[in-house]
C-alpha cells in the first residue's frame, strides 16, 4: 500500500459522504469511536489478566453506552425515512 496524499483522502471522504449521507456521518463516526474504545479496553483487560495485578494501571470504571435513543414525537407529521 502506499502513502495517502491529500487528493486520495479527499476522494475517500467524498465517497463516504455519498454512501452514508451527511446526516448519518456523525452517528457512524460515534459508532466507530465506541468500537475502538471497547477494543482498546478489551486489550488492556486481556493484558492485565495475563500479567497479573501488579502491572495493573488504575482505569476509570466502564461506562456502558446508552441503550435508549431519543426518538422524535410520533405526531411530527413527517414519515421516518431510511435513506435519501
Amino acid at each position: 500500500m502506499g502513502n495517502l496524499g491529500v487528493w486520495e483522502i479527499l476522494l475517500i471522504m467524498v465517497v463516504v459522504l455519498l454512501v452514508f449521507g451527511a446526516k448519518r456521518l456523525p452517528e457512524v463516526g460515534g459508532s466507530i469511536g465506541k468500537g475502538i474504545r471497547e477494543f482498546k479496553r478489551s486489550l488492556t483487560d486481556t493484558s492485565d489478566a495475563i500479567m497479573g495485578d501488579e502491572h495493573r494501571t488504575q482505569l476509570p470504571p466502564r461506562q456502558f453506552d446508552a441503550t435508549e435513543r431519543q426518538t422524535p414525537p410520533s405526531g411530527s407529521g413527517e414519515p421516518k425515512r431510511l435513506s435519501q
